[in-house]
């Protein structure tokens, strides 16, 4: 009984303590646009290209170690071919600057802006719902993303579908017999965001 009588402000001062243990404050990460890369790929019945594009601005908020939300725009006048030269290089990159594709002289940026964050249960690994503006058109998306705030690095693994956002060229789910001139719908994009504390 004297046992009992003895651990129970010890137990309650315990609990106080767990109580009023301080919360870590909100951190803001700003995004490091010389140090972060966008790697997309797409594919067609006959292979497929990729390349990169550059991101325009960006900040993610984490919380007591946890991701909350934030966003990164990107510079659509930066798209890069990697796996061409020379003319076929050149061509490609015009194309997909024209309104066939990405429409950048009318639509210069595009843009990811998280929505919710929910965690995968394995620490620094969330999903995200987020909302993709391209080409003016806003479509709600899903992902994992990966957060080291350590190393003060994100990464993602995003794939789109072009036709959500009116990307309609050599699509076969809007033209018929485009044979082996077909390019597939959904494109990937690898994120890569270099962070440094605001």
């Amino acid at each position: 009984m004297r046992n009992l009588i003895l651990a129970t402000p010890l137990l309650a001062l315990a609990l106080m303590t767990m109580s009023f243990a301080p919360m870590q404050p909100a951190t803001s990460y700003k995004v490091s646009t010389s140090q972060s890369k966008l790697y997309w790929k797409a594919k067609k019945v006959t292979g497929s290209h990729e390349g990169t594009v550059n991101v325009k601005s960006g900040n993610l908020e984490v919380e007591n170690g946890q991701l909350k939300g934030g966003y990164f725009e990107i510079d659509m006048t930066s798209i890069v071919v990697t796996d061409l030269s020379g003319d076929m290089k050149g061509n490609l990159e015009g194309h997909l600057n024209s309104e066939d594709f990405f429409g950048v002289e009318k639509n210069p940026t595009a843009l990811l802006r998280i929505t919710s964050v929910a965690s995968r249960g394995v620490d620094g690994e969330y999903k995200v719902t987020a909302n993709a503006t391209i080409k003016g058109k806003t479509k709600e998306i899903r992902f994992t993303a990966k957060l080291d705030e350590a190393a003060g690095t994100a990464t993602a693994d995003i794939e789109l579908d072009r036709t959500d956002f009116d990307i309609q060229y050599g699509s076969g789910s809007f033209f018929d017999n485009l044979g082996d001139k077909t390019i597939y719908d959904e494109f990937t994009i690898s994120v890569k965001l270099s962070l440094v504390k605001a």
